[in-house]
Parts: C-alpha cells; sequence; structure tokens
C-alpha cells in the first residue's frame, strides 16, 4: 500500500511487505519510544485525537506516539463534549475537524462510523476502534508483540500456534488480529469461547479459505494445551444488551498460575489486549501471573507506542527525517 497520506481503517488494506514495512519503522522508534532521544520531525503537526468510547490504552498511546514525534494533540473524548448530541453528523463533523487536524484518529461504537467519517476527512484517519469491527493498529501491536517474543525464542512468525480465550464474538481486536494472520504460513488458531460467543463465521471461513489451521473449541485445557500464544480477551460487557447478559459469561474462561503450569508448555506467551477484567467475579487474568515472565501483557501496552508512531512516520511521509529532527533526552528518563 502507499501510506502516505492513507487511511488506516482495515486490516484488509495490508499486505504481508506493508506489515514488514510497519515493523522496521516501529523497530526503529525505540530510543525515542524510551526518551532516551528526542525528535521534533513533527513539530506544528496536529492530531486529532476523538474518542467516542472509553478508552486509556489506546487514546493515551496515540497522543503520546504523536508526542514524541514532536506533534501536538487536541482531543474529544465522549459524545457529551461533542456537537453530535446536538444532531451534529459524521460527515459534518469530519469536514469541520479534518481542517483543524493533520491527521485523525477515530473510535465510536458503531461498525463502519470510522469509514463515513473518513469519506469525508480532508486529512487522513486511523480507525481506533468501531464498534465490533476492527481496531487495525491493536492488531499491528499484537502481531508486533508476537513476532518480538517469538524472536527471543528463535522462532519465525510463520508456523505460529496460537489460542484466542474469551468474547470472540465481540472483540474487535481478534477480529483484526485474525485477519492479519491470514497473510502468514502454516499458523493454526485455536478459538475458546462458549458457543454464543464464537468467532463469527465469515472470520473463520476466511482463515481456513487462507489456508490456516483452525480449531473451535469450549474446552480451556486442550485450547492452551500446545501453542506459543495464549490470547485472552474480557467480556465485552458494553456490546451486550443488558449487563446481565454479560454477567452470564463472565469468569468462564480463567486463566491463572496454577492452570497456565497444569496445561501449558513452558515457555507459552500470554497476551491480553487490556484492559483486563480484575474484578472477583472476572479475573480472565489473574494476578498471580503477574511475576510470570511469559506475561507479555504491559510489553505488549508499550509495543503500542512503537507501531502507533511507525503509523504517524509513514502516513505523514517523515520517516527518513525523524534523526534527523532528533537530540539526546536532557532530563533522567530512567530504566524503561
Amino acid at each position: 500500500m502507499e501510506f502516505t497520506g492513507a487511511h488506516i481503517l482495515s486490516i484488509k488494506q495490508f499486505e504481508r511487505a506493508d506489515i514488514e514495512r510497519v515493523f522496521k519503522v516501529a523497530d526503529s522508534m525505540e530510543p525515542y519510544a524510551q526518551r532516551r532521544r528526542v525528535t521534533r520531525v513533527l513539530e506544528g503537526a496536529i492530531l486529532g485525537n476523538m474518542f467516542f468510547e472509553p478508552s486509556t490504552r489506546t487514546r493515551v498511546s496515540f497522543g503520546a506516539a504523536f508526542n514524541l514525534l514532536g506533534g501536538d494533540v487536541r482531543e474529544t473524548t465522549g459524545f457529551k463534549s461533542s456537537a453530535i448530541t446536538k444532531g451534529e453528523s459524521l460527515y459534518d463533523t469530519a469536514r469541520v475537524l479534518s481542517g483543524y487536524s493533520d491527521v485523525i484518529c477515530m473510535r465510536h461504537p458503531e461498525s463502519g462510523s470510522v469509514a463515513e467519517f473518513a469519506a469525508a476527512s480532508r486529512v487522513p484517519v486511523i480507525n481506533g476502534g468501531d464498534g465490533a469491527n476492527e481496531h487495525p493498529s491493536q492488531a499491528l501491536l499484537d502481531l508486533y508483540t508476537i513476532r518480538k517474543e517469538l524472536a527471543d525464542r528463535g522462532r519465525p512468525l510463520d508456523g505460529l500456534r496460537i489460542a484466542m480465550i474469551g468474547d470472540l464474538k465481540h472483540g474487535r481486536t481478534v477480529h483484526s488480529l485474525c485477519k492479519l494472520l491470514c497473510l502468514f504460513d502454516n499458523v493454526h488458531v485455536t478459538l475458546v469461547s462458549p458457543p454464543e460467543l464464537a468467532m463469527p463465521e465469515s472470520v473463520v471461513e476466511n482463515m481456513r479459505e487462507a489456508g490456516l489451521g483452525v480449531i473451535v473449541s469450549e474446552d480451556l485445557a486442550h485450547g492452551i494445551g500446545h501453542v506459543d500464544i495464549a490470547y485472552a480477551t474480557r467480556i465485552q460487557e458494553e456490546r451486550f444488551t443488558s449487563k446481565e447478559e454479560a454477567n452470564l459469561y463472565r469468569g468462564r474462561f480463567r486463566l491463572n498460575q496454577a492452570i497456565y503450569t497444569q496445561y501449558c508448555e513452558p515457555n507459552t506467551v500470554i497476551m491480553h489486549p487490556l484492559p483486563r477484567d480484575s474484578r472477583e467475579d472476572a479475573n480472565e487474568l489473574d494476578n498471580d501471573l503477574n511475576l510470570n515472565p511469559n506475561l507479555a501483557i504491559f510489553r505488549q501496552a508499550d509495543n503500542g507506542v512503537l507501531v502507533r508512531m511507525a503509523l504517524f512516520a509513514l502516513i505523514l511521509d517523515v520517516v527518513d527525517q525523524v534523526d534527523a529532527c532528533a537530540r539526546d533526552v536532557n532530563w533522567y528518563s530512567g530504566s524503561r
């Protein structure tokens, strides 16, 4: 794909060479993400961060990524702080706010809404999650994390064995990740969920048509037994008609150290897009896993900044200028 000036709306836009390009640029961003170096390559540029659903990591990491490249961030959070509550259309919102920004990141509860917004925008738009549809930058950072974790074990992405666990029906992160895995060879995916929360059949069929081995199961112990990655997801309460309905499934697939030790291979990597639901009735990833060196959820979150910095640098066509606009930091940056 041609990155310069492009919208990033779906994983379907990417070919394998595009993924490798993003990851190469993400690798080069590490000194800046770790605050060992400072670059002002996007000085004067403005990111419009428009989040109409609750978000911590995605919203803050997009903002941090842009700031670390020297740009400024303007935010809209929630419908109540937006003119949409007064009846303004997405078209009008896009036409106006794209005049105030050089790139926009948007999250919205309705599937297809970000693409609708992008069609009217005068600047590039990145999909930060549209309903239960997709979350492309999350899929990219997830795969980037998998790549780094496997590389530490001397393994490539081809041949990956991964289990996805939990609410696979509503989890847009796993929808996008499954589409991304179709670009790689000899990948085996085990989908562990209650039947009511199973991965959409269209996603499963796409994987099988791409040559992936796919197993659908309700058995957590069997599903995590022979995999490189155990990728857990929370029950997406906000996608259910009521909290009571969501409670029917909460806590059904808990992973703790005892279960990990009994059923997982010794080096199985544990991932989660976060937030993990640590309430007692859910506790999908137990706190007793926090000291497990194979728990990669915080490395995964850190990698989000690298990948999002890479996307901004590619979209705004400054990859070759980042280092030229850099200097060492003049404060104590600690150990990251």
